[in-house]
């Protein structure tokens, strides 16, 4: 029976994976994702960076599963990155600039890239290892001052990748998502359906396996 392990602390990965029939074993990272991205340069594309964090993470939890797990198991990493105006945007690290990227993105559309890394495990070893990119247009409402103030209080923009939500607080300011809606929240369903094939695993024995 294979294992889902999840290699992140984001709630609304999880949630998207309960909701999609998989209770996954999470096992957060440990990685410096500053680093990661700082050691591809300043060259490096908005997919490459979001595909070398999805790895980054994605092997580090691998190699710190306990033997019992890795035995059998798959591991999924995942990066979000915002692209807008020419600036790729992770976690906001202060109020004051989650409340500048609201500013600036009101009223406007920003390319959501999320990496993903698979990472299939056999007998305690690695047997099949694969990283693609999902790329998401989101279309941002316009709070009012007040609105966005109030936002901004709750710490939510601080925790995310980009700043916002489509399945927290932060829905109640975008107008609409061009893509796949599950890639927004962090993890996205297809392309992670197309990868699990690729490691020779379906759906429905990961349902059997990881049941909610």
């Amino acid at each position: 029976m294979t294992r889902f392990v999840l290699g992140s602390a984001s709630s609304g990965r999880l949630a998207v994976l309960r909701g999609a029939g998989i209770d996954p074993l999470v096992v957060v990272s440990g990685v410096d994702e500053d680093a990661v991205a700082a050691a591809l340069g300043p060259d490096a594309g908005p997919a490459e960076v979001v595909r070398a964090l999805a790895r980054a993470k994605a092997d580090d939890v691998a190699a710190r599963l306990e033997p019992a797990i890795a035995a059998d198991c798959v591991v999924i990493g995942c990066d979000s990155m915002l692209l807008i105006d020419g600036e790729l945007a992770g976690k906001p690290p202060s109020v004051d600039e989650a409340r500048r990227r609201w500013q600036s993105m009101a009223g406007r559309a920003g390319a959501l890239h999320t990496g993903h890394c698979l990472i299939r495990l056999r007998d305690n070893e690695t047997r099949h290892r694969a990283a693609e990119t999902v790329v998401t247009t989101v279309r941002f409402g316009t709070p009012t001052d007040d609105d966005l103030e109030a936002y901004l209080a709750t710490g939510e923009p601080l925790r995310v990748a980009g700043g916002f939500t489509l399945d927290g607080l932060g829905g109640w300011f975008i107008d609409g998502v061009d893509g796949d809606p599950s890639s927004v929240i962090g993890i996205s369903l297809p392309l992670l359906r197309s990868l699990l094939a690729g490691a020779g695993l379906s759906v429905a024995a990961l349902w059997a396996a990881n049941p909610v």
